[in-house]
């Protein structure tokens, strides 16, 4: 498929290819565990990841999360489709470390002022493949748990900050909120623009600045239809009597389970293992 109908492609189905914040129903292990678990092991394996000192402990990571993400019923490919909207952002990091990275080793090749070598390639790999970890684990954490167990998993964790007086309740809905519209934003996007596009824009043609320039018609009533949804989501939240975490109850509560220690251990003895190998 020849480039400009690719990248117009893939400008128009954001939804197929922006998985961060959707999360899948399955009957999976994963899905039945405790939303705390899955929280505090996601936050362990993020910790994990930078203090991995070698590339056989990155490897060893990510055989671990795709093993995860078979477990948890996701297919592969959906997953790895999340990283593309990442790819430029993925490949200014490796070009920023190839060139200055460091400056140790074998020259590989020079490009004017811009040596790269054998120390700065290593780092750009390194830091590369953690930073696709880093998304793969993150991602998984919103494919297994609904924005309901998110919120109640986050504000049980913040609970202890009340005393200093950290609104809990609140944050752990506003950061379960913006979870959840993400692909609600995905899609009135690529409606706008698929609208626009009926009308003759083209949004994958010309110089970046003209590229730039054909997004405003998209991104004015993007910010009209976000307005008009917060504004109507306030007014629900409103009616239904709602005011903050005081005195709310929960239909269903949560509770630790063997599951739930089994797998906060494994994930304890995975994460000091990988750190402990060189």
């Amino acid at each position: 498929m020849p480039y400009w109908p690719r990248c117009r492609r893939w400008a128009v189905e954001l939804t197929r290819y922006i998985t961060v914040g959707q999360y899948l129903p399955r009957s999976s292990p994963l899905h039945r565990l405790d939303p705390r678990t899955k929280i505090l092991a996601t936050t362990a394996l993020m910790v994990t990841l930078f203090l991995i000192p070698s590339f056989a402990g990155l490897g060893l990571l990510a055989a671990g999360l795709i093993a995860l993400l078979v477990l948890g019923q996701i297919p592969l490919g959906y997953a790895l489709r999340g990283l593309r909207p990442i790819a430029v952002l993925l490949l200014l990091t490796v070009f920023l470390n190839t060139f200055f990275g460091g400056d140790g080793g074998r020259t590989l090749f020079q490009a004017g002022p811009l040596v790269a070598t054998e120390e700065g390639f290593r780092r750009a790999l390194f830091v590369g493949s953690r930073f696709i970890l880093l998304v793969t684990a993150a991602t998984l954490l919103t494919f297994v748990t609904s924005p309901v167990e998110l919120t109640d998993g986050l504000e049980w964790l913040l609970r202890p900050f009340r005393r200093v007086g950290v609104p809990a309740h609140e944050l752990a809905m506003m950061m379960s909120i913006a979870l959840r519209f993400i692909p609600t934003l995905l899609e009135e996007t690529e409606k706008i623009m698929k609208a626009q596009m009926a009308r003759g824009a083209e949004f994958g043609q010309g110089s970046i600045l003209r590229r730039a320039r054909a997004f405003v018609p998209v991104l004015v009533p993007l910010l009209i239809s976000a307005f008009r949804r917060s504004e109507e989501l306030a007014l629900a939240m409103e009616a239904r009597c709602y005011r903050g975490g005081d005195g709310r109850t929960r239909m269903k509560e949560l509770r630790w389970r063997i599951a739930d220690l089994v797998a906060g251990a494994f994930v304890i003895a995975v994460s000091a293992a990988l750190v402990s190998l060189r």
